[in-house]
C-alpha cells in the first residue's frame, strides 16, 4: 500500500522596505506584499489594499485544505515545512495577510507577492495560496528584519513591540518609493507602494 503524506508548505519572498531621498537600504522578512487603495490618513475608516489593482487576482486552480477564497484573510505561521495557517478578519489583530490569487503551483503567483503558502502530497504540489500583506492606512505591522518570523498587526503605540511600520498612505500606478515621504513597500510586478513611517 502506497502511504501518503501532505506537506504544508511556506514559499517566501523578502519584504524590502525602501527608503526616499536617494539612499535605499533594504530589510527583509517572510512578509507578503499588499495593494491598497491611495487614501487620506485622516479619513474615518481605515483605508485596505481592497480596491488596489492586482489584489483581485485569478482563482488558476488548485487545491488547499483552508476554506478562504480571494480577497480573504488569513493568520500564516509556523516554519517554511510546517506552516500553519488559519483564517482570519482583514484588518483585525489576527490577520497579517490577504489572499490575492489562487494557483496551482506556489510559482505561479505574482513575482511581486510577499508570501505563497501552498500544500503537496507526496512531494506534488496540490495548490498555493498568493498572500500580500493586510495592509491598513493608519494600522501598524511588525516586519521583522532578521530571521524567518512573519509580519504581525501591531498597536501603533506597543512599547515593546520592534521593526513597526505605520502605514501613511498607499499610491497606486507607481512603485517608486520616492513617491512617499519616508519610504515604503514597493510592488513593481502590480505597480503600486505601500508608503510607511518607522514608529521602532
Amino acid at each position: 500500500m502506497l502511504a501518503l503524506s501532505r506537506s504544508l508548505l511556506v514559499a517566501g519572498a523578502a519584504l524590502t522596505l525602501l527608503f526616499a531621498a536617494g539612499c535605499s537600504s533594504s530589510e527583509t522578512g517572510n512578509a507578503v506584499a499588499a495593494d491598497t487603495t491611495t487614501t487620506s490618513s485622516t479619513s474615518a475608516a481605515p483605508s485596505t489594499t481592497d480596491d488596489v489593482s492586482g489584489q483581485e487576482g485569478i482563482d488558476a486552480g488548485g487545491s488547499t485544505d483552508i476554506d478562504v477564497e480571494i480577497g480573504q484573510c488569513v493568520l500564516l505561521g509556523g516554519t517554511m515545512t510546517a506552516a500553519t495557517i488559519e483564517n482570519a478578519e482583514c484588518g483585525s489583530m489576527e490577520s497579517n495577510y490577504k489572499v490575492i490569487a489562487k494557483a496551482e503551483q506556489n510559482e505561479q503567483c505574482p513575482t511581486d507577492v510577499n508570501q505563497t503558502y501552498y500544500e503537496t502530497l507526496d512531494g506534488v504540489e496540490q495548490g498555493a495560496l498568493c498572500l500580500d500583506v493586510d495592509w491598513v492606512v493608519d494600522g501598524c505591522m511588525s516586519v521583522p528584519t532578521v530571521g524567518m518570523d512573519e509580519p504581525s498587526r501591531v498597536d501603533c503605540s506597543d512599547p515593546i513591540a520592534t521593526d513597526v511600520e505605520q502605514v501613511t498612505e498607499i499610491k497606486t500606478g507607481t512603485a517608486d518609493p520616492n513617491e512617499c515621504p519616508e519610504g515604503g513597500f514597493a510592488y513593481e510586478a502590480r505597480q503600486f507602494v505601500v508608503c510607511t513611517t518607522t514608529i521602532s
